[in-house]
């Protein structure tokens, strides 16, 4: 695209003024070059520069063509050009990796940034044995070009915002906007319209800023790292946020079942899917009912299981000193600690660490009876159970929420615990995340053949 041409005081004005904005930094470069009739400045910070592109694109040509109009037209055809709008623009164009080229009384940019975070990293967060191995980058434009590599429509849409009124980090939101819900669109832009904050470095900030409930203990909007799910994601109408710097993408609006969904369900048999679905759902209420069921069976309700298992439960308690629920909650916050040492510590001590602590910890606590056996077989239960929920934002919520349903439990037993999960479908059923449904239940419905319709 042609720039604006200035006027040879504004150009000079320009030029000046960015010279002495940058006058105190070490690396900021004022280059000029001239032979013959043929004169050009440059203005570039080198540490952000790269100077080899510089020197085959500009500096190079520049000695090797016949005049001046040679090297105007030829810095006019180069396709990193940049659209020149004011002063203060060029100015935080240089800070991130631009060159300024000031020639025949008007000044060009272009995009000459050097990145060192392009590299495409392995797929940590959410490993999966079938399927795409590596994630994204954290470098903005080598995570468009992967996404673009798996979606080819020409509906893809990309825009790119910035946030951060110091940081200034790109952000780009990407929808087909023959699929996009555009309710979620509106609210989505309008969101990123009312963001007042200095500086945003990560996905997870940004979503804390996005929330319109700040408070809110379950998540609306969904991290992901795999290109897989992105794409799936943007065939299915939702909008994907991609952070520079970040190798994590916000897909939005999210609905609780998507965060109950695994990449590799897609790559399963029919079967299989459905038992590994089977088995996190048994896993979620397991986590969040297995302590308050326990605590409401052995202090008020006794009877709601067999007297043999009732009498089994009751044995093991003998000899403890406390009532069960302070024994429920000290041996889930011993267990919340194992976990987060296992996230804190260095990988190469952390699973021995954990392992080894849980295990002198739990044997320990039991022949000293400050706990029953059954207590450490519901406390372990309830620790694997955690991690078998595949997206790590509604795992956390989750963990929070089973201390809600702990506390009703203690105070009204089984009935305390029927209302406390009842409760929990409630505020799933009237949450919603950008206009859409929250606790909305996907039935696919087979039409005929050649329709392939669902609803």
């Amino acid at each position: 695209m042609r720039k604006k041409s200035t006027s040879t005081s504004s150009s000079s004005v320009t030029k000046d003024w960015l010279i002495q904005q940058f006058k105190t930094s070490f690396d900021f470069t004022h280059k000029p070059l001239k032979i013959d009739q043929k004169e050009i400045e440059l203005l570039f910070i080198k540490t952000l520069t790269n100077n080899d592109q510089l020197q085959n694109v500009v500096i190079k040509p520049f000695f090797e063509l016949a005049s001046m109009e040679q090297v105007e037209a030829y810095l006019n055809s180069l396709p990193n050009q940049q659209k020149v709008e004011s002063k203060e623009q060029i100015e935080l164009e240089l800070t991130k990796g631009s060159v300024a080229i000031s020639l025949n009384n008007t000044i060009l940019l272009f995009d000459f940034k050097t990145v060192h975070t392009d590299t495409v990293l392995e797929s940590n967060v959410e490993p999966t044995i079938m399927g795409p191995q590596l994630a994204l980058s954290e470098d903005i434009n080598t995570n468009l070009n992967l996404i673009r590599q798996r979606y080819h429509q020409p509906s893809l849409v990309i825009e790119i915002k910035e946030v951060g009124k110091k940081s200034h980090q790109s952000l780009a939101m990407i929808y087909d906007q023959d699929l996009v819900k555009p309710e979620a669109l509106k609210q989505i832009k309008q969101s990123l319209k009312k963001l007042d904050s200095d500086v945003i470095l990560s996905s997870a900030e940004l979503v804390r800023f996005l929330n319109i409930k700040k408070r809110s203990l379950l998540p609306t909007m969904l991290q992901t790292e795999r290109t897989d799910r992105i794409t799936y994601n943007l065939s299915g109408g939702k909008i994907a946020l991609l952070l520079d710097g970040d190798s994590s993408v916000i897909l939005a609006p999210a609905v609780f079942f998507d965060f109950m969904t695994s990449m590799e369900d897609n790559y399963h048999s029919y079967w299989v899917t459905k038992f590994t679905d089977i088995l996190r759902y048994i896993g979620l209420i397991t986590c969040i009912v297995f302590p308050g069921l326990y605590v409401a069976v052995s202090s008020y309700n006794p009877e709601v299981f067999r007297p043999e298992l009732a009498l089994s439960v009751a044995a093991s308690r003998i000899g403890v000193p406390y009532p069960s629920y302070v024994e429920v909650l000290f041996m889930l916050v011993v267990m919340e600690l194992l976990t987060e040492a296992s996230i804190r510590l260095p990988k190469a001590v952390s699973a021995t660490a954990t392992t080894v602590g849980g295990l002198i910890l739990g044997t320990a606590a039991t022949e000293a009876a400050l706990t029953s056996n059954i207590m450490i077989i519901i406390v372990s239960a309830v620790a694997i159970s955690t991690f078998v929920i595949p997206i790590n934002e509604m795992s956390f919520s989750i963990r929070v929420s089973k201390y809600i349903v702990l506390l009703f439990a203690t105070f009204w037993g089984m009935a305390g615990l029927m209302l406390s999960f009842i409760g929990f479908i409630m505020l799933l059923s009237n949450k919603n995340s950008f206009g859409e449904p929250y606790f909305k239940i996907f039935l696919q419905a087979k039409e005929k053949e050649t329709s392939g319709e669902s609803t």
